[in-house]
């Protein structure tokens, strides 16, 4: 089954509003086998969604509008569908004081404006949102189908989850689309994709998409208009495959964060771990605070940016004076001092260069050593890392969670 989704917004356009809506709802109308066919977005202007939701009935005649149902001139939407239908639009009371009711238990005054969010085509069916004030609307006739929902993020997801989507699975056959994503990192993507090319052609009638970002690369496979059970056994089966080529890159399923992998392997040995940051700044700190119970793991750490504080952790002088804050030789001091300075079992220590400026055909913008240390010594590692500052302390922090991660599952035993 298959339906187009309008998007309506001129803030989208602008890039003022990320559009969060259309991922969402790609993936709850897949899991009922629901198919996006296209997706359009539009300013706030009549002959623009009209012209784009005459055009998607005309192709599917089942379509999806977000945005554009509130109380403001902006708000075009629903007069617009309404009149490509020929439906005059009619004041419905029992919504009017609902949107009184909310607003009263609110504390807040309510606008003559909100009078427009009563009003429905004629013959449409309302669908209640108790999340906002403008409900959703299913109008139906002779061009089609267009279900109207709201473009705030929390009501448009609220309505498809309990009005659209069930009324919807009944139509769908049960046949679904689902997908499953295996997290991968430290690799590039053109060297992973040539260990996986022998697994890859076996992999139909699944599908493979490679999704490459800052932390490594989201390999995503999806099973097309199947039986649920049917659908998870090939997934699941697929991902094995792909994780058994690359078991030193592939960390996780779904949004697991490498974080949290790194945490759990910790916890179930019974270790913890400290860290020493310079030029990711507190970022390696934050991403493993970020987990939930990660006190029982991460004791602490130390942003080390000026060469006094690199001094005061524990750094030797002549080390800084010799080899400078980047290199091998002070990275592996900070991890050394830091796990003697927490009593860690585990420390992990960054320095590089973020840049834009500060460096040298030496020792280039992006250069990032790393160090692990633990009771059976300290590793060190040289990387160099393209972009911007931004991007550069970011790899950075997922490259040093992803060394202290292979560290201790390379570790036979206990350390």
């Amino acid at each position: 089954m298959e339906l187009e989704l309008v998007t309506i917004g001129t803030e989208l356009l602008l890039g003022f509003t990320v559009d969060t809506n259309s991922a969402f709802l790609g993936q709850a109308l897949g899991e009922i086998g629901v198919r996006i066919a296209r997706r359009t977005s539009v300013p706030d202007q009549p002959d623009a969604v009209a012209s784009a939701v005459r055009e998607a009935l005309g192709r599917t005649r089942l379509v999806i509008t977000t945005g554009g149902l509130g109380p403001t001139k902006d708000d075009l939407s629903k007069n617009v569908v309404a009149e490509l239908f020929g439906l005059p639009l009619e004041f419905h009371e029992e919504i009017w004081e609902a949107i009184r009711a909310r607003f009263a238990r609110m504390g807040r005054t309510l606008s003559e404006r909100n009078r427009c969010q009563a009003e429905v085509p004629r013959g449409a069916t309302v669908l209640p949102n108790p999340r906002g004030t403008a409900p959703g609307l299913w109008i139906q006739g002779e061009l089609g189908e267009v279900i109207m929902l709201p473009g705030v993020p929390g009501e448009m997801r609220g309505l498809v989850t309990q009005e659209v989507a069930p009324r919807l699975r009944q139509r769908a056959g049960g046949r679904v689309v689902r997908s499953l994503l295996l997290r991968t990192t430290a690799i590039a993507e053109s060297t992973l994709a040539e260990r996986l090319e022998p697994v890859e052609a076996r992999l139909a009638p699944l599908t493979l998409a490679y999704l490459p970002d800052l932390d490594g690369v989201d390999l995503r496979l999806t099973a097309w208009e199947s039986e649920p059970g049917t659908a998870a056994s090939l997934l699941e089966a697929a991902a094995g495959q792909l994780r058994e080529q690359v078991p030193e890159h592939a960390y996780g399923l779904g949004e697991e964060d490498l974080a949290s992998v790194l945490l759990r392997e910790y916890r179930t040995r019974g270790l913890r771990l400290a860290v020493a940051e310079s030029c990711t700044g507190g970022l390696l700190g934050a991403r493993l605070t970020a987990i939930p119970g990660s006190s029982d793991v991460f004791v602490g750490g130390v942003i080390a940016y000026d060469d006094e504080v690199k001094r005061e952790l524990g750094v030797p002088e002549r080390i800084l004076q010799a080899h400078g804050a980047v290199s091998e030789e002070t990275v592996r001091a900070m991890a050394l001092a830091v796990r003697d300075r927490f009593k860690a079992p585990v420390a992990l220590a960054v320095s590089g260069i973020a840049g834009p400026a500060g460096g040298s055909e030496e020792k280039p913008v992006g250069l990032v050593w790393f160090a692990v240390a633990d009771a059976a010594g300290c590793e060190t590692f040289r990387m160099v890392f393209p972009g911007s500052r931004h991007d550069i302390r970011t790899r950075a922090a997922q490259y040093a969670l992803w060394r202290g991660w292979r560290r201790v599952l390379a570790s036979a035993t206990r350390l």
